[in-house]
């Protein structure tokens, strides 16, 4: 359909210098900067709460987080140049709000070979010394690459991290180890990555590291929302944007499902470039993303580290070489992100919790039964607990509460087209999109996680929504 403003039948008509469509951290982020320079915004989010990717659900009396597993780009309170630091001082916030905890240590658990990391480099530069001896000098040609590089060039094209890197650590297992951790954390590519992605992430979980603040998700959010707040801007909950109205190829304000029709001067969509190219009645330049993942998040009344597993996040791999694609199944056992909340080094939880996340395949899900899917959900719970047996044995504490979610589940709260975590494999750095005045946050930007949600919202609003104004 091709809707303009001026042939929509409307039922009520405000007018905002912006419209922010998302209520995730980088919309949140980006609405925070365009009301700080003084511009009416209003915030428009399907659901009833905020945070998209990264929020949280209630099952009785427990808050859970969803996408979290760990923040990236940890940093110590007064250092400087950080991305966290940027964070905090475009949108006024202060350190000791975030109420930060930095991660014990984590591990890489191929069949043969592991590696443990922690935030800071020397622990796996050891690691790799000892496990990879041949490849030391390697690895430090490969920290003097990733030092040199700008991957914040918005002017990057894909590169194939792989391919690139492999001239540089040139044994095929250790290249394929560090890039697991970075593919399930930030990859919408199946089996390959963009060289400027993989430096991002790179530098984002080995040279920064896992963090986790104090109460999880909620505290983030929390944050945001008072800031939004005390600037007077204000979040439309359950508000599903209908159409993106336009006239002479330039943005004019939204319609709403409900009708009514806002109207602005830009918008700032967080919802992802083929969603957000479906809502504009745009010719389609991106590709639809093909991961996504199963999840099953335990509770117990044991904390895991009584047994012996003081890790917080296992990335788990049963093959000599780690596959990062769709799986031809329902979803992939063979690999896995195991995270232990209560193993940073600050545990604030009530109970020990343990969260197994696999690979999925979105299009089996979508075609099963009601029964079907509450089965499939079952298989996922049964190959969860084999896998915590793989990586933790000597924990056999019985879950006392079990729920999971899937790519039906991602999908209906967050709106991305097949649970794509990641969204397109296609990212368009400067956020332009072929509407002038229609611009993207987020995961198709190219920036991922909850730091680089904040700087994408962060860096879009100020690169066109107030420099050039």
């Amino acid at each position: 359909m091709n809707i303009s403003h001026q042939n929509s039948s409307t039922n009520q008509e405000e007018h905002f210098d912006s419209i922010v469509i998302g209520a995730g951290m980088s919309g949140l982020a980006a609405a925070i900067r365009l009301a700080m320079a003084g511009q009416s915004v209003t915030v428009l989010e399907q659901h009833s709460i905020a945070g998209g990717l990264n929020s949280y659900y209630r099952r009785g009396k427990r808050k859970l987080d969803v996408g979290l597993h760990a923040m990236t780009n940890f940093m110590e309170q007064g250092q400087k140049g950080k991305p966290l630091g940027k964070i905090l001082k475009q949108l006024r916030l202060r350190y000791g709000q975030l109420k930060l905890s930095p991660q014990k240590s984590s591990l890489i658990h191929f069949p043969n070979q592991k590696l443990c990391f922690s935030n800071q480099i020397e622990k796996l530069q050891a690691d790799i010394a000892q496990t990879f001896p041949d490849q030391k000098e390697n690895f430090e040609q490969l920290l003097e690459f990733v030092d040199h590089f700008n991957e914040t060039d918005l002017n990057h094209q894909f590169i194939p991290a792989s391919q690139h890197l492999s001239q540089i650590i040139t044994d095929p297992l250790l290249l394929n180890m560090l890039m697991t951790p970075l593919l399930l954390y930030g990859s919408a590519n199946q089996d390959e990555m963009d060289l400027a992605q993989f430096v991002i992430m790179f530098k984002s979980i080995y040279l920064e590291g896992f963090m986790r603040p104090e109460g999880g998700v909620r505290t983030i959010i929390q944050l945001l929302l008072d800031r939004l707040d005390s600037l007077g801007v204000k979040i439309r909950y359950r508000t599903k944007v209908q159409a993106i109205l336009k006239s002479e190829e330039h943005v004019t304000g939204v319609l709403l499902q409900s009708e009514d029709v806002i109207l602005a001067n830009k918008i700032y969509s967080s919802i992802g470039s083929l969603e957000s190219e479906q809502l504009a009645d745009l010719p389609l330049r991106s590709r639809p993303g093909a991961l996504s993942f199963v999840e099953t998040i335990f509770h117990f009344e044991q904390r895991p580290s009584d047994s012996g597993a003081d890790q917080t996040i296992i990335f788990y791999n049963d093959r000599p070489k780690f596959q990062y694609h769709c799986p031809a199944t329902l979803f992939d056992p063979s690999s896995a992100v195991v995270c232990f909340p209560n193993n940073f080094e600050q545990d604030d939880g009530p109970e020990g919790v343990i969260r197994i996340t696999f690979i999925a395949n979105y299009q089996l899900w979508s075609k099963l039964s009601k029964n079907d899917y509450l089965n499939a959900k079952e298989q996922v719970k049964m190959a969860a607990l084999a896998t915590i047996k793989q990586v933790a044995p000597n924990f056999s504490a019985t879950p006392i509460f079990t729920d999971t979610f899937t790519p039906m589940t991602i999908e209906r709260y967050t709106g991305h087209i097949g649970g794509a975590v990641y969204g397109s494999p296609d990212k368009w750095r400067d956020g332009t999109t072929e509407l002038a005045g229609l611009f993207l946050t987020g995961t198709d930007q190219g920036f991922l996680g909850i730091v680089g949600s904040l700087l994408s919202g962060i860096s879009i609003a100020n690169l066109h929504g107030i420099s050039r104004d």
